[in-house]
């Protein structure tokens, strides 16, 4: 009796160890895949028709298909190009590990906006696909898994900032002590609760940006994306702006993509910055930055990826020139 139930337990143990290997092993699995794969994306634009009959049938039916079909006729637009398109991506394709901060950096014209925009839900490749976490992305651009900041917040002039940073929340219909409680959170996260019954016109650009940052991270989205945000600002707000992000994404874990054309704002925000060509219309090379934070660009390893990244540049421009 004694030895039975000795091998009852042993089989039972047996079978605990085997599923916690087993939820191990997934666990593991799931952390190999990437919040954001661009997967082999291809853009290109058509300037002299700016949309043609085909295109439109394509994009009016698109958001009524299953992932699969979207797919199907993602690939069929190759066939709408012709001599008069330009192509501004060129089959990238780009990992994002959840909770990074990536940088994408490059000159005008090189697709970095095209690509955020693609992430974003708010355009879509001619070909190639964008997965979250393993599956096709949702063309749903209410989504709040992804939100793009661009370099004007687009702030509702007639409402404060705290109604502005409970606006989206309101429209998820939550609860209105919760959303107060979101907003209340954020908005000392950005440090503006003193301002919190400011309106729009009494901000200075600088506070501005950090209420559409507070107002983007009220809705708790999987990935921030931003386009040149702090572009437009002084130099001493960016750098005010550049410690306040960093300590954002310190405390939140956020994954965040930022693009810029300032290469030290690149190396000094990026855990990893990822350089785009306009010549070859994809990623030319990524730099690994293992540098804790805060950064001086002066630093010898930061100046010297400053200076292997103007390298890349110059030998686009070289490219150009050559080419004329």
């Amino acid at each position: 009796m004694v030895l039975i139930e000795t091998h009852y337990y042993n089989i039972t143990e047996n079978s605990n160890n085997s599923q916690k290997r087993q939820a191990q092993q997934k666990q593991e699995s799931l952390n190999f895949i990437p919040i954001v794969h661009v997967k082999d994306a291809y853009k290109s634009f058509n300037y002299k028709n700016n949309k043609n009959k085909n295109s439109c049938s394509i994009t009016a039916t698109y958001d009524r298909l299953s992932g699969e079909q979207q797919q199907q006729q993602l690939n069929s637009r190759d066939s709408l190009r012709d001599s008069s398109s330009y192509d501004v991506l060129n089959g990238v394709d780009l990992k994002i590990k959840e909770g990074e901060f990536v940088t994408i950096v490059g000159p005008s014209g090189c697709g970095k906006s095209t690509l955020l925009n693609i992430i974003a839900g708010l355009d879509r490749p001619d070909s190639g696909s964008v997965l979250i976490r393993g599956a096709i992305a949702s063309s749903n651009t209410l989504s709040t898994k992804r939100i793009m900041i661009f370099q004007e917040g687009a702030l509702f002039p007639w409402l404060n900032v705290q109604d502005n940073v409970e606006f989206g929340l309101k429209i998820a219909k939550m609860p209105k002590e919760k959303s107060c409680q979101i907003a209340d959170r954020y908005i000392e996260m950005v440090g503006l609760s003193k301002f919190s019954e400011s309106f729009v016109y009494q901000l200075s650009g600088g506070m501005k940006q950090r209420v559409t940052i507070a107002r983007a991270l009220a809705l708790e989205p999987e990935v921030l994306l931003m386009d040149e945000p702090f572009a437009a600002l002084d130099v001493q707000t960016r750098d005010s702006l550049h410690e306040e992000l960093v300590g954002i994404h310190k405390t939140t874990g956020k994954t965040i993509l930022f693009v810029t054309h300032n290469i030290n704002e690149a190396i000094l925000l990026g855990d990893r910055v990822i350089v785009l060509s306009s010549m070859l219309k994809n990623i030319k090379k990524e730099f690994r930055i293992d540098i804790p934070r805060p950064r001086d660009p002066e630093t010898p390893g930061l100046y010297e990826i400053k200076k292997q990244i103007l390298r890349e540049f110059e030998g686009d421009l070289q490219i150009v020139k050559r080419g004329r």
